[in-house]
């Protein structure tokens, strides 16, 4: 189910997954609906360079990721610059722990169409257009 473009118009995504298959078949699915994905991190240094150089609209943010990274505390550095986080997590009550520093969570494991189903709904919910109810996985803060 596709969004309207006005909604979408100029969104910029950053996902930050450490399941590299899962992040990339996301960012296809994303980039099919119209969304620009800025990139695909992996560790929170390497996303935070990213969100500086280009301030995404979106982070999707993993809260467990590789090596040690934790996913919290980037989003209180992304959240500091004004950047808007979506959990992404296998854990639904670590998502729900986080609520002060992101924007919802959506639990694992989820379809593309339910993620996209989540963006669409987050940027909605942000215009103040509750029209269509989100995904039932997604926890809107």
């Amino acid at each position: 189910m596709e969004a309207p473009i006005d909604i979408l118009a100029q969104k910029v995504l950053l996902i930050v997954e450490d399941q590299l298959l899962l992040a990339f078949g996301l960012r296809d699915e994303l980039e099919d609906h119209g969304y620009r994905v800025l990139a695909v991190a992996v560790h929170n240094a390497e996303a935070m360079s990213l969100a500086i150089k280009d301030k995404p609209d979106l982070a999707l943010v993993n809260i467990e990721l590789a090596d040690g990274d934790d996913g919290v505390a980037l989003a209180t550095d992304l959240k500091a610059m004004g950047v808007p986080v979506l959990f992404i997590s296998g854990q639904p009550g670590r998502g729900l722990l986080a609520r002060a520093v992101a924007v919802g969570s959506l639990c694992k494991p989820y379809s593309a169409s339910e993620m996209v189903d989540a963006v669409d709904y987050l940027f909605r919910h942000q215009r103040g257009d509750e029209s269509r109810p989100g995904p039932r996985r997604l926890d809107v803060f």
